[in-house]
């Protein structure tokens, strides 16, 4: 088994339920972003340890919300050093809408993947994008970057679209595996 972790920010509870499927998937551990944007010392030698480093953060405003920025800003320590040069990453965001401007938050996360030198692995399932498609289909909201999930904002984690927490599943899969190809 890698030594995949998946370290996200959760406002809402939405985001930590997909990084858990995310986790399940990868076999991997979870570090959790505080409400302070801040992780322990101990998180801070696993990620430096790990095979992979799956990012996750939910969508506010267009962006990553500020505690998951302190975040990746704290990461400088490790970018300085070279500490995370070519490992295996991968990230994920919701947020309310359909759309909701996801796309930057992943394109944020990957930036941040290269920053460090690492490899990204993008989503790899073709959309459910047929007449016949629904919301509990496999990659409904149709990413390739990265994984995309829908959470509706008048609604707890629980109402989460199944096929969202399908794909967070086998995305989470399919990061593990790349990392274990790469080793």
């Amino acid at each position: 088994m890698e030594n995949v972790f998946v370290v996200y920010y959760s406002g809402y509870g939405h985001t930590q339920l997909v990084a858990e499927k995310v986790a399940e998937g990868a076999k991997a551990g979870l570090i959790a972003v505080d409400s302070e944007g801040n992780i322990t010392e101990q998180d801070w030698e696993k990620l430096d340890a790990a095979d992979a480093i799956i990012l996750g953060s939910p969508t506010y405003m267009g962006g990553a919300p500020w505690q998951f920025k302190k975040f990746a800003d704290a990461s400088s320590k490790a970018w300085f050093t070279r500490k995370w040069q070519d490992k295996v990453f991968g990230g994920f965001t919701n947020s309310a809408s359909l759309n909701g401007d996801k796309q930057v938050t992943l394109i944020y996360l990957q930036t941040l993947a290269s920053q460090h030198g690492g490899i990204w692995v993008s989503l790899g399932q073709a959309p459910a994008n047929a007449l016949a498609s629904t919301r509990d289909d496999i990659n409904n909201l149709g990413g390739s970057v990265g994984l995309l999930v829908q959470s509706p904002s008048d609604a707890g984690a629980d109402k989460i679209p199944a096929g969202d927490l399908q794909t967070a599943y086998h995305y989470g899969e399919r990061v593990a595996a790349i990392a274990a190809r790469m080793k």
